[in-house]
């Protein structure tokens, strides 16, 4: 079978390796589609992932149907449409420095158990859209992470593929209002289209004062207006946010950080003391991997327009390159016969 693998700094390749052997606790997965995440590309450019460096199997967004069931599996027959959990792995996390990735014709699943190492969706579901599991349960562990109730107003800063996987998930979850901030026009009609009830561009709009309309005036503080908002959502990962949102936030408001920040981002303390603001970080999926399934299944078409660029398997080399070229695509997934 044919597996992508980082040979290099900067470099990949798909090389031949041998089908995997299917022991009695495991599932064969033949995959059928898988995201590219941007530290796809950062693993690439430092040469794979240590102790693994110089050849690391990538991929750890997958979808797939499973072909081949050990005599052992319950519950999970051949045939069926899967998504699955990278992290449950025995032989290291799934395309994140572990033995295996999920760019490649077949997956192997060991000691697979269902709910566990993967999850069973519906026939209708694309494949497509069924490969954003994985990040979809990345923005799902940041809203859980700013506790929503249902009378929440949010803004989330960053409409790319975690920023509108938050605003779907916190609309899912009732909120009254979800507002997106972000400079670039075309991802903020995406950010309408997926549910959002407003949306701001900082570049050409005082989000101060774009927030109050949007969700009223809160509570003043140190003698200024602020918006009425509940919780802010960093997941765009440019000091500027953290700067804004420390500035705007009224009394008791909760920012929540997904987004990484390569650089330290400096903070003013006499903001934070005065609002009393909760600050909450979030990262990975701690719980929430097929906890977000269901709502992909519930919502798929919303969550379909994330993707933004399909690449067959065969021109893989040319996703990760999308994907890895700032501003060329906002969510590649690559697409298998």
């Amino acid at each position: 079978m044919r597996v992508t693998m980082v040979t290099g700094v900067g470099e990949t390749a798909v090389v031949e390796a041998p089908e995997p052997e299917v022991g009695p606790n495991d599932v064969l997965v033949k995959m059928k589609a898988c995201g590219i995440c941007g530290s796809d590309g950062f693993y690439v450019s430092i040469g794979g992932i240590p102790p693994r460096q110089g050849a690391t199997p990538l991929g750890h967004e997958p979808a797939g149907e499973v072909v081949r069931v050990g005599a052992e599996v319950d519950g999970i027959p051949v045939g069926a449409r899967v998504v699955i959990n990278p992290m449950a792995a025995p032989s290291g996390v799934i395309g994140n420095g572990g033995a295996t990735g999920a760019l490649a014709d077949h997956l192997l699943i060991e000691n697979a158990v269902l709910g566990t190492s993967l999850a069973i969706v519906p026939d209708h579901i694309p494949f497509e859209v069924a490969a954003l599991n994985e990040p979809m349960a990345v923005a799902r562990h940041a809203v859980n992470r700013t506790k929503p109730g249902p009378g929440s107003k949010v803004v989330v800063f960053g409409a790319g593929p975690i920023g509108l996987g938050a605003a779907i998930g916190y609309k899912s979850l009732g909120v009254e209002s979800v507002v997106v901030v972000d400079v670039i026009p075309s991802r903020l009609e995406k950010a309408l289209q997926v549910g959002a009830d407003g949306v701001v561009n900082s570049a050409e709009e005082d989000v101060l004062e774009r927030l109050i309309a949007l969700q009223g005036a809160g509570p003043s503080r140190r003698g200024k207006q602020k918006p009425d908002t509940d919780i802010f959502l960093d997941a765009a990962g440019a000091p500027a946010v953290v700067k804004t949102a420390l500035e705007i936030a009224k009394s008791g408001a909760t920012l929540g950080v997904v987004a990484v920040h390569k650089k330290p981002v400096e903070i003013d303390l006499g903001d934070i003391l005065s609002a009393e603001l909760t600050i909450v970080m979030a990262m990975g999926y701690p719980t929430e991997i097929f906890e977000v399934t269901h709502d992909i299944v519930a919502n798929w078409e919303k969550y379909q327009l994330i993707i933004s660029d399909r690449f067959p398997f065969e021109r893989v080399q040319d996703a990760l390159t999308t994907a890895s070229t700032p501003g060329a695509a906002d969510k590649v997934v690559v697409t298998f016969d």
